[in-house]
């Protein structure tokens, strides 16, 4: 298969999966079974880049920031989300410190898939006919700065999955649910991507090849556009649909996996 197209097919997969609560790195490392590996900028860039194109889907939240200072109701959501990020930095540099490296079996990605989905399907049900809330609390700041972290060393967890379950398990409504895990994740997810690729310039791996930087940037730029289009998308569903069809999905995968490692 043609690089241009490899790297084509593996931005589409970023784009669509990064900010579904499916697991981007789960799709990813499967994906990469079977296409030509990529070098871990590669992966980063683009994940940077599917980040970014979805900045202008929140204007008012973009406004909130810079008034923050004089506007209360904009400063305390500010605070929240900060303080959801910064706990999640914190964590992650620990994990860093520690050596840690993520799992790149299949095996623990089918698991966390499927755990996953039987979450949002038993979370689902249980909020079928309870009202729900859509302020966040410091409470919900807390526990999604924690399921970040949880998703980072479970791959197959799912950034956004793992946020959205246990905010809609501490009561949020969905669409509050989906927006304040997009917009933590947004910070996030730069600033993680931002150490790596500096890392990765100042002491790259001794038998790294060098990157195609033409193929970067076109991955980068088709992942952008598709990751625009998907959280547009699922921004609109979750006002009237609920998490059941990605809880189904998740467990037939991860079903898949397991089947395809037992053959």
């Amino acid at each position: 298969m043609p690089d241009w197209l490899t790297v084509i097919i593996l931005a589409v997969i970023e784009g669509i999966t990064e900010f579904l609560p499916v697991s981007s790195t789960g799709h990813l490392l499967l994906a990469e079974q079977w296409l030509a590996r990529q070098s871990d900028l590669f992966n980063i860039v683009i994940q940077s880049g599917a980040v970014v194109a979805v900045i202008p889907l929140f204007p008012e939240r973009v406004r909130q920031v810079f008034r923050a200072h004089r506007d209360p109701v904009a400063r305390d959501f500010v605070l929240k989300a900060f303080g959801a990020f910064f706990l999640t930095g914190v964590g992650g540099v620990a994990l860093e410190a520690g050596g840690f490296e993520l799992p790149e079996e299949i095996l623990p990605v089918a698991l966390a898939l499927i755990i996953g989905g039987i979450l949002f399907l038993a979370v689902e049900a249980w909020l079928k006919g309870r009202e729900t809330r859509s302020e966040i609390t410091w409470a919900i700041a807390a526990a999604v700065g924690v399921g970040q972290l949880v998703a980072a060393v479970f791959p197959g967890a799912s950034r956004s999955g793992t946020t959205i379950l246990v905010m809609l398990a501490l009561g949020l409504g969905r669409p509050a649910a989906t927006e304040f895990s997009f917009l933590v994740g947004i910070p996030t997810m730069l600033a993680a991507g931002g150490l790596k690729i500096v890392k990765a310039f100042v002491s790259p791996p001794a038998d790294a090849a060098p990157e195609n930087w033409g193929l970067l940037l076109l991955a980068t730029l088709v992942s952008a556009v598709v990751s625009f289009a998907v959280v547009k998308w699922l921004l609109g569903f979750v006002q009237t649909h609920t998490f059941k069809g990605f809880g189904w999905y998740r467990i037939a995968l991860g079903g898949g996996l397991l089947l395809f490692l037992l053959r």
